[in-house]
C-alpha cells in the first residue's frame, strides 16, 4: 500500500508539469469561444441559446476541476453550434442545422483542465497548436495528448482501504446506466430546491419592478431576448427605472408597446423597442426621443407588406420572432423593399386573393424556398420568381392542411401544460425556442403518466438536456427516458 502511495505521487508530479491554471485553459479556448459564442448567434435564436446553455454547464464543469480536493465529476454533455460552414472530419456525433452551422456533441470524462481544454478543441476540430505556448510541456499535441490520457491501472487495494472512489469503475457505470428523469431528479432535486429558495426574494423583486414600470408607462409586456439570470434582470429593471425618474419626458411615446431587453438598441421587425442591454442611458434616451420616425416607418412596412401581399394572390407576410432572425424595423424593412422590387419587375400571374388565408415568412439566409410543418411558407429573399410560383401551387394545399393542425396543436399544448403544471404543482411550466410543440406535446403526454413529487413547486424547462440553472430552474430533455 505504502509504494502505491508513493507510485502516485510520483506520478502526480510527472502530471504537474502539463496541467494548465485556470487562466491559461481560458486563453486555450479562446478559439473554441470565438466558434461558439451565443453574441455570435444574433440572428440564429435556437442555436444562441443551445450554445448560451451549454457554456453555463462548462463554465460550471471548469469551475469544479480547480476546486482543491474534488475527487472525480459525473460525465457531462454538451452540444454546440459551430461557426463553420464546411464539415470537418470527426469521431464526435455531428449534424448540420438548417441555417448552415455545425452541431457538436460531445461528453467530458476528464479530470484535468489540460486533458479538458484539448478534448474540447479537438471534439470541435479546432486546432490545439496553440496550447504549446502556454505554461504546458513542449512536446507535440499527440505526445502530450496520449501522455495525460493514457490508461493507468491502480490495485484495487487502495480504493479499498482508502475509501476513494475508482474513477473507472464510476464511468463505466455512467456509461452502462442511461440517465434517467427519476434518477436525475433524486440526485438534484435538493440542489436546485437550495437554489430556487435563494432566488425567491430577488424573484419578488423582479416581479415587483416589472409590474410598477408596466403600470408607469402603460406598457404591453416587458420582456428578454435572451435567459439571462434573475439578478441579470432585476438590474435591467432599475436602470430603467432610474431613467424614468430622471428623464420621464423621454418615455411619454412608449404607451401600449412591449420592451425587451436584448444585445442592441432600436425597434425590431416585431415592432418591440429593443433595449441593448450593453448601452448606457444616454443610447436608450435617443431611442425613446426617435420613437414617432420608428411608427413612421411601422407604417410604411405595413403597406409594403400589404403590396406584397396583392402580388402573391393575398398570401399573408409574416415576421414570427421565434424562428426568425432579431431584425431591426430598418433591417426588415430593407428586405421586404428589395423582395418587392424583385416581385414587382416579375409581374408574376396570381389570381387576386387566390392564396387568402396562407401565411408566408422572408429569409435571407435559404436559397430555396420550404413549407414549415405549421403551415407557412420560408421564401427566401433571393428566390427565382418563376421558381417561387411553381413552389407555392404545389404545396398551396398541404399549407392549408398544415395551418389548420397547427392550430389544433397550440390547443393540445396549452391544455397539457395547464394539465401538467396542475397535476405535479408547478410554479411554473415552459419551454425553450428550439423545442417543438409536438416535441411538447409528446414530453407533457409522458410526464402525466407518472408520479412526481419532486416537481412540487419548482420552475421546470423543458429543453434538449438535464440541467440546474443559476436560479433553481430544472431542466430536463424533452424525450427523456
Amino acid at each position: 500500500f505504502i509504494r502505491l502511495c508513493l507510485d502516485k505521487i510520483l506520478l502526480q508530479c510527472v502530471l504537474q508539469s502539463r496541467t494548465l491554471s485556470g487562466a491559461d485553459a481560458i486563453n486555450a479556448l479562446r478559439p473554441f469561444y470565438f466558434a461558439v459564442h451565443p453574441d455570435f448567434f444574433g440572428q440564429h435564436p435556437k442555436e444562441r441559446e443551445v450554445n448560451e446553455n451549454s457554456l453555463k454547464r462548462l463554465n460550471g464543469y471548469l469551475e469544479n476541476l480547480q476546486k482543491p480536493g474534488f475527487r472525480s465529476l459525473k460525465p457531462t454533455q454538451l452540444t454546440f453550434y459551430v461557426r463553420e460552414t464546411e464539415p470537418n472530419s470527426s469521431n464526435v456525433q455531428e449534424s448540420f442545422s438548417a441555417s448552415g452551422f455545425r452541431a457538436v456533441s460531445f461528453t467530458l470524462r476528464t479530470r484535468d483542465l489540460l486533458s479538458t481544454v484539448l478534448d474540447i478543441l479537438n471534439s470541435c476540430s479546432l486546432s490545439t497548436e496553440h496550447i504549446q505556448s502556454l505554461n504546458v510541456n513542449s512536446q507535440p499535441h499527440k505526445q502530450v495528448k496520449s501522455t495525460v490520457n493514457r490508461p493507468i491501472k491502480w490495485d484495487k487495494t487502495y480504493y479499498s482501504f482508502t475509501g476513494f472512489k475508482d474513477p473507472e469503475e464510476e464511468l463505466e457505470q455512467a456509461q452502462r446506466v442511461e440517465t434517467t428523469l427519476i434518477s436525475w431528479l433524486d440526485d438534484n432535486e435538493a440542489i436546485a430546491v437550495k437554489k430556487l429558495k435563494k432566488s425567491l426574494p430577488l424573484r419578488k423583486e423582479l416581479e415587483r419592478l416589472k409590474l410598477e414600470l408596466s403600470h408607469e408607462l402603460q406598457l404591453s409586456d416587458i420582456r428578454w431576448q435572451r435567459s439571462w439570470g434573475i439578478a441579470h434582470r432585476c438590474s435591467q429593471l432599475h436602470s430603467l427605472a432610474r431613467l424614468v425618474q430622471q428623464r420621464p419626458e423621454v418615455l411619454k411615446n412608449v404607451k401600449g408597446h412591449t420592451l425587451v431587453f436584448t444585445d442592441r438598441s432600436g425597434m425590431s421587425a416585431a415592432g418591440h423597442i429593443m433595449l441593448g442591454t450593453m448601452d448606457v442611458h444616454h443610447h436608450w434616451t435617443k431611442i425613446f426621443e426617435r420613437l414617432p420616425n420608428y411608427y413612421k416607418l411601422q407604417k410604411r412596412l405595413l403597406f409594403l407588406e400589404d403590396r406584397i401581399s396583392q402580388l402573391l394572390g393575398g398570401i399573408q407576410v409574416i415576421y414570427i420572432e421565434e424562428l426568425q432572425p432579431l431584425l431591426t424595423l430598418e433591417e426588415y424593412y430593407e428586405t421586404l423593399n428589395s423582395f418587392y422590387n424583385k416581385l414587382h419587375d416579375s409581374r408574376l400571374p396570381f389570381h387576386p386573393r387566390s392564396l387568402r388565408g396562407l401565411q408566408m415568412i422572408l429569409e435571407s439566409d435559404r436559397y430555396a424556398p420550404s413549407l414549415h410543418e405549421f403551415g407557412h411558407f420560408m421564401i427566401p429573399t433571393l428566390c427565382d420568381p418563376e421558381a417561387l410560383q411553381w413552389f407555392i401551387f404545389a404545396k398551396a394545399q398541404e399549407a392549408r392542411e398544415n395551418l389548420k393542425r397547427k392550430e389544433e396543436m397550440m390547443i393540445t399544448e396549452k391544455m397539457l401544460i395547464s394539465t401538467s403544471t396542475e397535476k405535479f404543482s408547478l410554479d411554473r411550466l415552459y419551454k425553450e425556442p428550439g423545442v417543438s410543440s409536438a416535441q411538447m406535446i409528446d414530453c407533457c403526454k409522458r410526464l402525466l403518466e407518472e408520479s412526481l413529487p419532486y416537481l412540487q413547486g419548482m420552475h421546470l424547462c423543458i429543453s434538449h438536456f438535464y440541467s440546474v440553472l443559476q436560479d433553481g430552474e430544472l431542466c430536463i430533455p424533452w424525450n427523456w427516458k
